[in-house]
């Protein structure tokens, strides 16, 4: 389970805010309407500008119904409000007109906070809204005094329960830090390490998982989707000269921007050094604040863990394999004001068209295309990086094409406003001098890239062939130099390729795959003739053993 709480003051936002929390939990979303019929009008308002498919209920006396039996163990059920509710709870009491019933309803309404947050542990994912109480003058009559004390009461036992706690200011969200009040760690409903609570994201550490921990020493390395060979003898050259001549000082930009801005006809404000694509991915969070995030999947993982790490609500939207992972602009989300889809895509290798990635844009939001395999396709068809667009970014990354994943070379292409943005909460001198010399050299020299991509390209299909050779693998086409393959049994495959010094990449971390897909670099057709065979062998023995009962 999961719970969060969404505080803040009347018409702050946090409502709205609650609601793309739980349109990005990818869960049943119940929405629970607290308040009486007086507030009918109100509620159905809410109903109106929420998704169809959301289930509402009206809340009783007994908050824990609710958050109760096998529905809400699916879904994510979001209580709006908290202030709302206690009113209600107090005036059907009859304690607006007399007083003296304050301290038995309020005793029930605590009682009932309780168990409601108990009964929070049996749900997927819950999200409680509630009003900031205290902020305004001392209300003159006792009950409206109680109101006040009760919801900051009932606010602090679930914020006590809850794993992220948002305050919404202008409907802009401020996560609020953990308890520091000696004791506070002890609340029997407060897990105090993040990292072990029940309501984590449990594929957090999936989404940190990367390839290059399925390769041991002395394997052949089909896992790194790193072109082969280490970086090509003009590149050492241009290295060893900033070894001698750069090293001994602070890196200067202003060459290497110039070379990437011309490669691309691109202004010079508009091009960001950054340590490698995955900073560039990194940088997306602070700097432009989204307040929903979409990650189109399967893709490069660091997008969405960045996200997290600076805690912006992130909806997955999946590609479907049955339509050969095509990009559907139409599936993500319109609240989403920050889109990020890889092109290339990775593990799939999917090549959309420009034409898809411009169809996801939408006033208001900004479109992030990493583009880190682009430079192994051949002429580059669907790149967005000679584009200037007031709202694409674009992500681009020399450590496949040349080999280069120690030096984290890489770069962003974006509008001079949002460049400005991603700049200043870029760390000082993420770029190194051998990284810019990198950039530099490589933007020189088109031809040498282009040459290497065809040769990956070449690779490619050397290997595709190899295996749709193979009964029982299914191969979907890619245009990067690797290839996304589904086994029924992916686990013992990839064990057995293991087995004989073969290291391949099982994609199941990926979201949306499972561990039936592999995802395997073409090498030279030699290399893809060892991987071939091994897998034919597999495979083979799968099946024998899966008919005398035998493993392999």
């Amino acid at each position: 389970m999961s719970l969060t709480v969404v505080t803040g003051g009347t018409r702050s936002g946090k409502s709205a805010h609650a609601e793309r929390l739980a349109a990005a939990s990818g869960l049943p979303v119940r929405y629970v309407a607290t308040g009486d019929a007086s507030m009918g009008d109100r509620i159905a308002a809410h109903v109106a500008r929420r998704p169809a498919d959301w289930t509402t209920v009206i809340a009783g006396p007994d908050l824990a119904v609710v958050l109760g039996g096998a529905s809400a163990a699916a879904s994510c059920v979001l209580i709006d409000g908290l202030g709302p509710w206690i009113a209600s709870a107090l005036h059907h009491a009859g304690a607006f007109d007399d007083p003296g019933r304050l301290p038995a309803v309020s005793d029930a309404v605590l009682t009932s906070v309780d168990a409601a947050v108990r009964a929070s542990r049996d749900a997927a994912a819950v999200i409680v809204v509630a009003e900031q109480a205290g902020s305004g003058v001392t209300p003159p009559d006792p009950a409206s005094r109680a109101w006040v004390d009760l919801l900051g009461a009932a606010t602090e036992r679930f914020a006590a329960a809850a794993d992220d706690v948002v305050l919404v200011v202008a409907g802009r969200p401020v996560p609020l830090a953990g308890p520091q009040d000696e004791g506070v760690a002890d609340h029997p409903f407060r897990t105090v390490d993040p990292r072990s609570r029940p309501g984590a994201r449990t594929d957090d550490a999936d989404l940190r998982r990367h390839g290059d921990r399925d390769v041991r020493p002395g394997d052949a390395d089909h896992a790194v989707n790193v072109v082969a060979g280490g970086p090509p003898a003009w590149l050492r050259a241009a290295l060893d000269a900033a070894l001698d001549n750069g090293a001994a000082q602070y890196p200067r930009e202003d060459d290497a921007i110039a070379a990437v801005a011309a490669q691309h006809g691109r202004g010079t404000r508009e091009v960001i050094p950054t340590n490698g694509g995955a900073e560039a991915l990194w940088l997306l969070g602070p700097a432009l604040r989204p307040r929903l995030a979409a990650c189109v999947h399967p893709a490069f993982t660091e997008s969405e863990a960045a996200l997290h790490a600076h805690g912006i609500p992130v909806v997955r939207v999946q590609r479907d394999p049955e339509r050969g992972f095509a990009l559907e602009p139409e599936a993500v989300p319109d609240t989403a004001d920050l889109v990020i889809v890889g092109n290339p895509a990775s593990p799939s290798g999917t090549l959309d068209p420009a034409s898809a990635i411009l169809a996801l844009r939408r006033p208001g939001r900004i479109v992030v295309v990493d583009e880190a395999f682009m430079d192994l396709v051949p002429g580059e068809p669907g790149s967005l990086a000679g584009e200037p667009l007031d709202d694409v970014i674009v992500v681009r990354s020399l450590t496949k094409v040349l080999s280069v994943p120690g030096l984290r070379a890489g770069y962003a292409l974006a509008p001079p406003p949002v460049a400005d943005r991603l700049r200043a909460v870029r760390p000082p001198w993420s770029a190194n001098a051998l990284a810019l010399a990198a950039l530099q050299a490589a933007a020189a020299n088109p031809h040498e890239l282009h040459a290497i991509a065809e040769r990956a390209a070449g690779e490619r299909a050397d290997l595709h062939a190899r295996l749709l050779d193979i009964d029982g693998v299914r191969v979907w086409p890619g245009a990067a130099n690797f290839l996304l393959v589904g086994v029924d049994d992916g686990p013992r495959a990839v064990a057995a390729l293991r087995g004989r010094g073969i290291a391949v990449r099982p994609a199941g971390s990926f979201p949306g795959l499972d561990e039936r897909h592999i995802r395997v670099t073409a090498r030279d057709p030699e290399q893809n003739a060892l991987l071939a065979a091994a897998l034919t062998a597999a495979l083979t023995a799968a099946v024998a053993g899966a008919t005398t009962g035998t493993t392999a």
